[in-house]
């Protein structure tokens, strides 16, 4: 639908909606280009404090995977003013708010609307060098692929909506919800040759890890034995409670996927599973990708780890093994 509509082009304009990348960026001078980007979603956790917490984590995250360090955030507010408490309301925002000061992220604004349904979110406008702009693009064979956080998240949601998620398990999901970006980002923007990054969002890992050798030359290996998954996973899928944006993802990507034999059917799904808030896929030379993971450890980023890398066949396609 998009693709049809008459764009306005600019020559200052380096990331538009051309292509699936996380954010749109724009160059202001030779040295600085702001990186701007929209979340909101419904809550997806009962505690409107941690929904706000969560939502702003979201939103931020588009930031950090292109590069940048966001400056300033503006609340996007849906609510039932009639129906719910306003102080259910106060919550949310004080959430959103106490995880923008953690972010260094200045609230300058807003907008809300009476709505039957409670939504929240942001805009958010964050700073970069025009030079040093990541895309969710440009891998190149021999690449490491790095995810900064575990997967599950999506699946965790499903259950607790569904009163069967173990307390010790959602309270890992919100822990990895409601963890900035922001650490990874710091260590990436010293790291020098990453050649890709995005964040493991709406489209789960294998979604997202396929946009980043779309139109290109290249394919992916995916280790399953070195993703982080949260534990408990198994018996919930085994059951069938994963969430309807799961099936979604596989069936639309299902034939873009190699699934070796040592690799069980149930961590596919895991591997498929959108999530919340997720962590960053970035892609760089080997010795590079050893040396930021160290640092990433180092700085407390425990669940980072390399689950793969890219290579120059089968193209366009991810190999699980």
């Amino acid at each position: 639908m998009l693709k049809d509509l008459p764009l306005i082009t600019d020559p200052n304009l380096i990331v538009g909606m051309e292509h699936a990348e996380d954010a749109g960026v724009y160059k202001l001078r030779d040295d600085l280009a702001i990186i701007q980007t929209v979340d909101f979603f419904t809550p997806i956790v009962d505690d409107p404090y941690t929904f706000g917490r969560i939502a702003v984590t979201n939103a931020l995250s588009d930031v950090y995977a292109m590069g940048g360090r966001p400056l300033t955030a503006m609340n996007i507010v849906c609510f039932p003013i009639q129906k719910m408490d306003v102080g259910i309301l106060r919550d949310i925002l004080s959430g959103g708010l106490a995880q923008m000061r953690e972010a260094g992220v200045l609230l300058i604004g807003g907008h809300s609307v009476e709505d039957d349904e409670t939504k929240y979110g942001l805009s958010v406008t964050g700073v970069i060098h025009p030079d040093r702009v990541l895309f969710n693009r440009g891998a190149l064979p021999g690449d490491r692929l790095i995810l900064t956080k575990a997967l599950g998240t999506g699946i965790v949601s499903t259950a607790v909506k569904g009163g069967v998620a173990d307390s010790v398990l959602a309270a890992r999901s919100v822990a990895c919800m409601t963890t900035l970006n922001r650490k990874a980002a710091e260590l990436m923007a010293e790291t020098a040759g990453i050649h890709a990054c995005t964040d493991v969002s709406g489209f789960g890992l294998l979604g997202h890890a396929l946009e980043m050798i779309e139109g290109s030359e290249t394919g992916m290996r995916i280790r399953a034995a070195s993703v982080p998954c949260f534990t408990g996973l198994q018996p919930l899928v085994a059951e069938g409670i994963i969430p309807g944006g799961l099936i979604r993802n596989r069936k639309f990507r299902e034939k873009q996927i190699e699934i070796g034999p040592e690799c069980p059917d149930w961590l596919v799904d895991v591997f498929f599973d959108p999530q919340t808030a997720g962590g960053l896929l970035v892609a760089l030379p080997e010795k590079a990708a050893t040396d930021l993971l160290g640092r990433m450890q180092s700085a407390g980023i425990a669940e980072a780890a390399i689950v793969g890398e890219v290579v120059s066949a089968p193209q366009g396609k991810v190999r699980i093994e």
